[in-house]
């Protein structure tokens, strides 16, 4: 095997695990580059996986399979059937442990956007941390590294994109970093609905009800309440100021482990309404992901949530107005104080036009195809569990403004 792990032919060969919003981005903004040579489209839901297909228009590059991402055999089984190099795990969170295991068993490389889930500690939830997002996996990473396989995880765009992001302003812009702060924000209105969530609301209610997870030099990781130390911040691009507040979010366990700060945090602007909802389906126990018997069927309250909310997926021409993503950096240069904010905005006409997906999902899905090519073209490489922060980040950011997402960079001292 050559660096980079399983990586080791002029093409590459994916298996991608769900075809929902992100999934269908991820397929969209791959299928111009000529190295990737087949992506198999593999979800619960068949018809799903046909209807991407079918957008796609080469079903032979893009066979749709049906997988049941809870069953790791199956997911396999796929894997072998096409003979992949990388499965690329786009689901919710809730099957990662299953993907991940697949990819290592069958011995190919694996991506996922969001890791493994976290627990929240048994007797002071909003103080200490349980299990952490990641701990799974980076608990594996010896043997992934022993097996000359690599697990790229959380590689979105947050988490994601702004992990490079930091790479990058402790490399060139930063002599000492005080904090890193993930601040997202949109303007973003989605027309005939009164409440329509534009990601996955399984995942959305998962980060957001969670804990929340600051690192410090001094403390190390710990928990807050949800929706806690809000602050206004000012986003670019005419989105204006919005109030972020404290969520669970990958970036902040995976930083601390690259990036030389005394703080992190991930600040998320979600609106009152927003946080009434959440703060709703929480009382009501309708956050549970557990199943129950309701009437003789099992089924988890979460579940019967997004069933009755829209598919984000199909949101795309009810939208208008733009998502920003970055971070904001504050530190020292050359004994002076310093503060940016590195971004990327996504206006949802631009990437309906472009990719026919909506802002949210196109943004999230591009970095980790821009990460499919830094491996298959060897620019990035290794064998461990890895965060997006441990490569050179210079490749990654010549490449966004190439497919389609340009970066930012705003001096805020």
């Amino acid at each position: 095997m050559t660096e980079g792990g399983a990586i080791r032919k002029e093409f590459m060969r994916v298996l991608l695990v769900g075809t929902g919003g992100v999934g269908e981005a991820i397929a969209a903004i791959a299928k111009p580059h000529a190295w990737m040579e087949l992506m198999a489209l593999a979800d619960y839901n068949i018809e799903r996986a046909k209807e991407v297909q079918k957008k796609l228009g080469d079903d032979k590059r893009f066979p749709a399979e049906f997988v049941d991402a809870g069953k790791q055999e199956m997911v396999e089984e796929l894997a072998k059937k096409y003979q992949v190099d990388l499965i690329m795990n786009a689901v919710d969170p809730i099957f990662n442990k299953q993907i991940f295991d697949a990819a290592y068993n069958v011995g190919v490389n694996y991506m996922d956007m969001a890791m493994t889930l976290s627990e929240p500690h048994p007797t002071d939830p909003f103080n200490k941390t349980g299990i952490k997002l990641g701990d799974y996996q980076f608990d594996k990473a010896k043997d992934w590294e022993q097996k000359d396989l690599l697990a790229l995880v959380g590689i979105g765009v947050e988490p994601g994109m702004v992990d490079v992001f930091a790479r990058y302003a402790q490399d060139h812009l930063f002599d000492e970093i005080e904090e890193v702060g993930v601040r997202d924000g949109a303007n973003l209105e989605i027309e005939g609905y009164e409440f329509a969530p534009n990601f996955s609301i399984w995942t959305t209610i998962e980060e957001c009800l969670n804990p929340p997870v600051i690192w410090e030099k001094d403390k190390g990781w710990f928990t807050t309440e949800p929706f806690s130390e809000p602050e206004v911040f000012e986003f670019p691009e005419g989105i204006g100021r919005i109030e972020v507040v404290n969520v669970e979010h990958e970036e902040v366990l995976l930083m601390p482990r690259w990036i030389k700060t005394k703080r992190a945090t991930f600040k998320y602007g979600l609106g009152d309404q927003f946080i009434g909802v959440l703060k709703t389906l929480k009382m009501l126990g309708l956050d549970n992901k557990e199943k129950i018997n309701v009437k003789g069927v099992m089924v988890a309250p979460r579940d019967v949530v997004a069933a009755c909310l829209p598919d984000p997926a199909h949101l795309g021409n009810k939208m208008k107005g733009k998502t920003c993503a970055g971070l904001w950096v504050r530190g020292m240069k050359d004994g002076k104080e310093k503060e940016v904010y590195l971004y990327q905005v996504a206006d949802n006409e631009d990437c309906m036009k472009t990719w026919n997906c909506q802002a949210v999902v196109a943004q999230t899905a591009f970095s980790a195809v821009i990460a499919m090519d830094l491996l298959e073209h060897k620019v990035w490489g290794g064998a461990s569990v890895l965060g997006p922060e441990a490569f050179d980040p210079i490749p990654f950011m010549e490449k966004m403004a190439d497919y389609g997402f340009p970066y930012g960079i705003k001096e805020m001292s």
